[in-house]
């Protein structure tokens, strides 16, 4: 059996949870079948049963496009360029919706079976259309053709499930949750404090840690502005680069900048850090804290639990179905909007729940240490990509 992943992101061009996810489940896939990976890129790669071919996204035929839009074009035209080869696959599998255009010319063109993995859903990020403008409107259209053509739909939780359901004509039957997952020899703690070193963190002082892009969705302005609840002593490591918008750039940082004003302990590293530094911080953090206003799963909190520590997040989406509320961390209630952006209805009482859920794990060292232990336990007994591989590959099988 052959499978075909398109994808915007692999190695060495991974930016978030999708581009995590397609890395180790093409790489565990690979153990148990050929494995074609098609990505935005210059890769050039052949590893035993897994092939990778990156092709470029920059394209100077846009170079005089609207701003908003000139991705959605590049995009599409990528998903175009990766199609042009038949590539002989007996499935073809589409992660986020920058890849499932490409996903939907293969299924049309060579007949192919398509599978899409929902890592999230446009209709639940109303706020890309800062990002995209119209763009949204066409993003949105890919995501929803593809979804509702696709012989099987990935859900990566349960809530996720619902989703697809409630905003998307398919048979249920069609959709399976399959979790991410984690390499574990890799994400495992470690006594290594050489990233702490470099970017002046403490390590005789507690700090809570932040790990994600500066979007609407991780939530970061809200655990910013949660700092001045925190308790003083406790400092505050934001790995946060990667913003969405010049706009959200900004707010980030005037936000860090005003909190700053009244204490030193805040250090932003404002860029994407590769795994063994951002394991570094996981091990040695004494909280982490995922304040995220939508999360279809939330793969950086599973990260921190392999890693021993215990978690302090938002309850939303498939966070719910991760982090167990008073076994591996605490769930923060979220009451959000109904309708978009589904922000929080009071911003500064959940950035104070955070604060209050930080602050409780700081000073209860057990607590604290007996949640970071049932945190990995957790991890080994649910969120294996071995595991997690044979449930797909079983999916295929049946398509075929």
């Amino acid at each position: 059996m052959k499978v075909l992943f398109y994808t915007r992101e692999f190695p060495p061009y991974v930016y978030g949870g999708a581009g995590v996810h397609v890395e180790y489940l093409a790489d565990e896939l690979s153990k148990l079948m050929q494995v074609d990976v098609r990505c935005f890129g210059d890769q050039d790669q052949k590893n035993g049963n897994l092939t990778v071919k990156g092709f470029p996204y920059e394209n100077p035929v846009f170079n005089d496009s609207n701003s908003q839009l000139k991705a959605v074009f590049q995009t599409l035209s990528t998903c175009v360029q990766m199609n042009a080869e038949d590539s002989g696959a007996d499935i073809v599998h589409c992660h986020t919706w920058y890849a499932q255009f490409a996903g939907i010319i293969a299924k049309l063109c060579y007949g192919i079976p398509l599978v899409i993995t929902t890592h999230s859903l446009e209709p639940l990020r109303p706020w890309k259309r800062e990002q995209l403008g119209r763009g949204y409107d066409a993003s949105s259209w890919v995501e929803k053709t593809a979804i509702e053509m696709a012989d099987a739909i990935i859900a990566v939780s349960k809530e996720t499930k619902d989703d697809v359901l409630k905003h998307f004509n398919v048979d249920e039957s069609k959709v399976k949750v399959i979790y991410n997952g984690i390499n574990l020899q890799q994400y495992n703690i470690t006594s290594d404090t050489s990233t702490l070193d470099e970017y002046g963190i403490d390590k005789t002082k507690p700090f809570v840690l932040f790990v994600g892009r500066i979007t609407r969705q991780k939530g970061i302005i809200h655990l910013v502005n949660a700092i001045k609840y925190i308790d003083p002593e406790t400092q505050i490591v934001l790995c946060a680069g990667a913003p969405d918008t010049p706009d959200i750039a900004k707010e980030m940082e005037d936000s860090v900048k005003e909190v700053k004003k009244t204490r030193n302990n805040v250090i932003w590293i404002d860029k994407m850090l590769d795994k063994k530094e951002v394991i570094q911080l996981y091990s040695h953090a004494d909280v982490f804290c995922c304040p995220s206003i939508y999360e279809p799963f939330g793969i950086i909190n599973i990260e921190a639990m392999a890693c021993e520590t215990a978690v302090v997040a938002s309850a939303v989406g498939g966070i719910k179905e991760v982090v167990v509320h008073g076994e591996t961390g605490i769930l923060v209630p979220l009451e959000q909007q109904t309708s978009a952006p589904f922000e929080p209805v009071n911003p500064d009482k959940f950035s104070q729940d955070l604060a209050n859920g930080i602050n409780k794990l700081i000073d209860d060292k057990d607590l604290r240490d007996k949640m970071a232990k049932n945190g990995r336990k957790r991890v080994e007994d649910y969120f294996d990509w071995i595991a997690i591989a044979k449930q797909v590959k079983d999916l295929y099988r049946s398509l075929i």
